[in-house]
Order: structure tokens, then sequence, then C-alpha cells
């Protein structure tokens, strides 16, 4: 990967954005799009569009989430101890004994998870699998008041894993499900650019909020952008790692390119357009199923004003929703690369229709 782009990558991991609080990391997304887009903007909520050759047609969203799982402050008991609830998919179990930030209007408070010593738990027959109503947070106060002066109820707290490169083209995060997302997105503004293609369409760059709790800023840019077709990316599970049945969840590995969904809110034409790219371009994909819902952004997006025709494209990633995401920067470099080539084959005014 180029030293740029994976200098944003980095930067855009690294910047919390919990779940209705993504304004610092749209704001990164921003400052790197608009240097490949022809003009950016952000709506009432903070959904964030970056638009290339304004006017074109057929309109292609290309769509993104920029928000992360987190936490936030609920109750602070007498003793100045910080309960929480979740933002999205929190697991309580590997929550426990992490370094956090709860980010306050004054900035970013320190704190941890706390975590009884096992040497005070043998009595007890077994360990229980805690709930988020056992979590509780110390930043280091004696009491209520002072707590007080620090954080509020409502704060968002995140865990303070960074990115870091592994080996083999290998990187762990806590945060790449979906900023990675947002990044293939603004990198296929930059390919689009610098290839100086001659493009049909007009490109609506989008990192979306909030979707880990409900698919809700995708809802709203969809529908305000009306466009013709969508392509979402997102994290998929791999399942190349011990205790995952691929029987249950499939054959998808780490290292062999980005994949393809199919089924439901996957229009079948699209799909196959970004097959037929991908072979032209010598692209390894691998391929997923759905039943009833793909629990990404394409659910929304794809049934919004009538029928939007969308795809889901998505990188294969070990230990979802924890503190040591991993995936392949090569698998993800190819995303953008796929997506660059769908949208330069478009005619203009193509339209994807089921075939009857």
């Amino acid at each position: 990967m180029r030293e740029p782009s994976l200098e944003f990558l980095q930067t855009l991991i690294n910047t919390p954005s919990p779940s209705g609080h993504e304004a610092r990391a749209q704001r990164v997304w921003l400052n790197y799009a608009s240097q490949y887009a022809d003009e950016t903007f952000t709506d009432a909520h903070g959904n964030a569009v970056a638009i290339l050759n304004k006017g074109g047609s057929p309109r292609v969203m290309l769509a993104a989430h920029a928000d992360e799982i987190a936490m936030t402050v609920n109750y602070i008991d007498e003793q100045g101890f910080v309960y929480v609830r979740r933002l999205g998919g929190v697991d309580p179990a590997i929550t426990r004994a992490q370094r956090i930030t709860i980010h306050s209007k004054n900035g970013g408070v320190t704190g941890v998870v706390g975590n009884v010593a096992p040497h005070l738990m043998r009595e007890e027959p077994e360990r229980k699998t805690p709930k988020m109503q056992d979590l509780f947070i110390d930043i280091g106060v004696a009491d209520r008041k002072e707590a007080q002066k620090l954080v509020s109820i409502g704060d968002p707290i995140t865990l303070n894993d960074q990115f870091e490169l592994l080996r083999n083209d290998l990187a762990i995060a806590r945060a790449f499900d979906n900023r990675i997302g947002t990044f293939a997105v603004a990198e296929t503004l930059r390919l689009l650019t610098e290839g100086k293609h001659k493009l049909k369409a007009e490109i609506l760059a989008v990192s979306n909020i909030m979707e880990e709790v409900g698919l809700l800023g995708a809802r709203q840019i969809a529908y305000s952008l009306k466009p013709d077709t969508a392509l979402v990316v997102d994290v998929t599970h791999a399942t190349d790692y011990p205790g995952v049945s691929k029987i249950q969840h499939g054959d998808i590995a780490i290292g062999h390119g980005p994949t393809l969904t199919h089924g439901a809110c996957n229009h079948p034409e699209v799909v196959a357009r970004l097959e037929k790219v991908a072979r032209e371009k010598k692209i390894k994909i691998q391929h997923e199923a759905m039943s009833s819902s793909s629990g990404t952004d394409t659910d929304v997006i794809f049934w919004t004003r009538g029928g939007i025709p969308s795809a889901l494209i998505s990188l294969p990633n070990r230990y979802m929703h924890s503190p040591v995401e991993l995936v392949s920067l090569k698998d993800l470099k190819q995303i953008p690369e796929l997506m660059a080539a769908f949208a330069v084959s478009l005619k203009a005014g193509e339209q994807f229709k089921v075939k009857i």
C-alpha cells in the first residue's frame, strides 16, 4: 500500500468515532477525500459526502459507515465508579481489564474497566460471563462529586487499542469495522481522479454514521442522494481460524481477496457486473451467501425510494467487534480497485434491472 494511503488509514482508524459521535473521524475523512472530489458536504446529522463528476449519469453511491462500537456513561456511583451502556455490539466478556478513554466535553478522560482479581474469586465455583451492567470504569477519583467534574452522563467511551502492523501485510486494530470501508470509498475517488478515467457516472462517495446502532445514517443519506445504484463496503467474518464452523458460516479466508455477497439485498445484475470487472482486472474475490439480511447498511439502502440496485463488498476480518480485529492490507487494497473498475465500466445513463 502506498505510504500516504497507509498514513490516512492509520489516522482514520486511530481517531475515535463512537456511534452518534463521529465528527472527528468525519473531518479526517473529508480532509483526505476532498483532494479527489469536485465537491464535499455534510448533512444535519454528520453524514459526509464527496462528489466526483457531478452531473454525470448514472448516479453511483459508494457507502461505508464511519462509526465504531463503543460505550456511554450511564451512572456514577457514590465512590466515583462509572457504569456504562453499550453503543453497538460490545462484548462485555472481552471489555473487562481494558484501558479506555471517556470523551467528555472538556477532552479525553483516561480510565480502566475494572476486573476483580482471580485471587478474590477462588471460592466461586466458576466465573460467570459478565453483563454490561456488571462493567464499571475506574477513573482514579475519590467520589461521585470528583467524577462529575470530569465526565457526564451520555459521554461516549472507546477502547484505547491503536492500529498496528503485524506481519505479512496483516494489521490489527480495534475499529477496522468499518473505517476500512470509508477508507476504501475515499481511495476509490483517488484512483478515479489520478487515473484520469473518462467517467460517465456521477460518483457519490459517502461516509455515513450510526450503522452500529440501527443502520441509521445510511437510511438518511440514501434517501437524500437518490442514487441510481449503490456499492456498500463493510467487513465480514473470516472463518479461517480455530473454533469457527465453515459449514455454518462459509469459507472466507484472510489474504484471498474481498468478498461479494449473494442474495436478498444484493442486486444480481450489480453483483454480476462486479464479478465481470473483477475477472477483467484479475482481482481475487471470494463469495458468501445470505438469507434474509446482511447486517449491513445494504439492508436499508436497497429498499430506499422504491429500490436502489445495490451490492455488498466486504473485507474478511478475524476477531470482529474486539480490540484486536485483524485484516489483510492486500485484501483491502483490492476493494477500491474493484469499485473504481465498476465505476469506469458504466455507460452513460445505464440502469440495472432484473431481466424477466
